[in-house]
């Protein structure tokens, strides 16, 4: 194989991508070099602006853009109930399905195991969201993962003081399972069968 740096970095940043690995990652960078003007040139452009435009919200985490704002923050539709997920993939599929109809609170992640990163999760945002606007019912989409449920009851407890029902998908969702790769059918199930959440 030829020795080239550029596409030797470029091959190695693409395998870095969710369900890619080296060998795919090289048959994109032919399928991009062969096809310069159509993929390339847009994509670099694209990519060029997606960086400078694009950000995530620190106040609901899902994506704003500089210029228009935040479309999930700045929902006309006052709605009384949030849906906490764990990342946009997750809102993405959840509203995909038309199964519910409300504000979505994106946390950036899952409090690992050994509880080191509950910093960098929006649940702080989420309790001040809830407080100011009236939230009546917080339901908690996060994966049926072990981090999934520790996330779910770290949530719980930051609510402690605050009066607004909690629920959690119901268990249509299996164990282990993620939310962004589950059938509308599932997804309808958990969602229309949700029920309040506790410490048991």
């Amino acid at each position: 194989m030829q020795n080239l740096a550029e596409i030797d970095e470029l091959i190695k940043l693409i395998s870095k991508l969710p369900g890619l690995g080296p060998r795919s990652a090289k048959r994109i960078v032919l399928k991009m070099i062969n096809n310069r003007e159509e993929l390339i040139r847009p994509m670099a452009k694209n990519l060029a602006e997606v960086y400078k435009n694009i950000s995530r919200c620190k106040n609901c985490g899902s994506l704003k853009s500089i210029s228009s704002g935040c479309n999930n923050c700045d929902n006309i539709n006052k709605f009384n109930k949030i849906c906490v997920v764990e990342n946009i993939a997750d809102q993405w599929s959840i509203e995909a399905s038309s199964v519910y109809q409300g504000y979505f609170h994106i946390l950036g992640g899952t409090i690992s195991s050994n509880n080191q990163n509950k910093e960098e999760l929006l649940v702080d945002a989420l309790v001040n969201r809830v407080k100011r606007e009236k939230i009546e019912e917080v339901i908690l989409a996060t994966s049926a993962t072990i981090e999934g449920q520790t996330t779910a009851f770290y949530i719980q407890d930051s609510f402690k003081d605050v009066k607004v029902k909690i629920t959690k998908l119901a268990q249509g969702l299996p164990v282990g399972g993620e939310i962004e790769s589950l059938d509308d059918g599932t997804l309808i199930y958990a969602f229309k069968n949700r029920n309040l959440f506790t410490k048991n």
